[in-house]
């Protein structure tokens, strides 16, 4: 489908037409920028946050394929989870079927916080790609995920947080301990 829109962002006369690439680094950029404002009060950010969702999908994982899956060195993920711990949104608890083992868990608090950012995160990115209909959007999101995915899984040593840094450049050094607690939103 073509809009006004896509058409004149195709036949701008001051540049080159945006390619792939571009376009992804533009909505990434936008994505970034707005979602890292976001998750201030999560230690760690954005990676904070996307540990917290790996650890309510499903089982609890261990802490060492939670780093695996979220290609966090296993001594970063020590410090992450300190920190998240500290804010009291994951306990480490040890395995039952091996004490050596920790698994990751969020709490009660963590829950409230995740569902409230989880919220705010899709809002911030139906804010991003206002400029589609809602259709397009969820065409969009549902493209990015199956290739990313597709991506990830043939390179699994690829780190999405180089990417990222890549189009975005360097964020501030991340914060190990937040300034207060982070709260659902009620």
């Amino acid at each position: 489908m073509t809009t006004p829109s896509s058409e004149g962002a195709r036949g701008r006369a001051d540049g080159p037409a945006p390619d792939l690439g571009w376009s992804l680094a533009v909505v990434l950029q936008r994505w970034h920028e707005r979602v890292e404002e976001l998750l201030s009060d999560v230690p760690h950010g954005s990676r904070g946050y996307h540990v917290l969702v790996a650890c309510a999908d499903a089982e609890a994982p261990t802490q060492a394929a939670l780093a695996e899956r979220l290609l966090i060195d296993r001594s970063v993920m020590t410090y992450l989870l300190d920190d998240l711990e500290a804010a009291d949104l994951v306990r480490r608890r040890v395995d039952e079927g091996d004490r050596r083992v920790r698994r990751v868990c969020v709490t009660g608090h963590g829950r409230e916080v995740l569902a409230d950012l989880s919220a705010r995160v899709a809002h911030v990115e139906e804010r991003v790609l206002a400029g589609l209909d809602e259709g397009a959007r969820a065409l969009f999101s549902d493209a990015a995920r199956t290739a990313a995915v597709a991506i990830q899984e043939a390179s699994p040593e690829l780190d999405p947080c180089v990417a990222v840094r890549t189009v975005v450049g360097e964020a501030p050094a991340a914060r190990r301990t937040p300034r207060r607690r982070p709260r659902a939103r009620s």
